[in-house]
């Protein structure tokens, strides 16, 4: 996603272009389709990006590993700066800025970067296909979610404990 700001730069603060979203971008090795809006504004030193993002994602449960569809929201508040001015064309220093917020000399502002980065943020750690989902038995492999498990395994550390069980269950 990049966007030529050059006509923009050369506005006053506080000027600003609005974009509707539409675009497949590649994430990690994989092609996501992004829809939203994004706002560009001028401000004193450069331009600041406001945008509002959603991508279906498909993911593996975390826990019984059956396939989960969700969608991720991303939100971008970043502040990207000029290498050169927009008027002369001469180098403007910026030399504590990160690589990735700046717009290039032909004032192409790319949102590849910090759109990677949303969506790494914003994607869940741990996807779940329901909040209460069972997960895997750990001794069968069965997926307690659809099948109850009858596997009864006891920790070895209370193993010792299992005679007193037996009685109370006996009388």
């Amino acid at each position: 996603m990049q966007f030529n700001v050059a006509q923009l730069l050369r506005e006053p603060i506080g000027a600003s272009r609005d974009y509707d979203i539409d675009d497949d971008i590649a994430l990690e090795e994989e092609r996501h389709r992004l829809t939203g809006r994004v706002e560009l504004v001028r401000t004193d030193r450069g331009i600041l990006v406001q945008a509002e993002l959603t991508t279906p994602a498909q993911y593996e449960c975390s826990r019984c590993l059956a396939p989960v569809t969700g969608e991720v929201r991303l939100r971008l508040d970043e502040e990207y700066l000029p290498t050169s001015a927009p008027l002369t064309g001469l180098p403007v220093n910026e030399a504590d800025e990160p690589e990735a917020l700046l717009i290039d000399e032909g004032h192409t502002l790319d949102l590849a970067e910090a759109v990677r980065q949303a969506w790494l943020l914003a994607e869940p750690m741990k996807p779940l296909c329901h909040a209460d989902c069972a997960g895997l038995c750990a001794v069968c492999g069965n997926n307690r979610n659809t099948d109850p498990c009858t596997c009864e395994t006891i920790d070895p550390r209370w193993a010792a404990l299992e005679p007193l069980r037996n009685a109370l269950r006996d009388s």
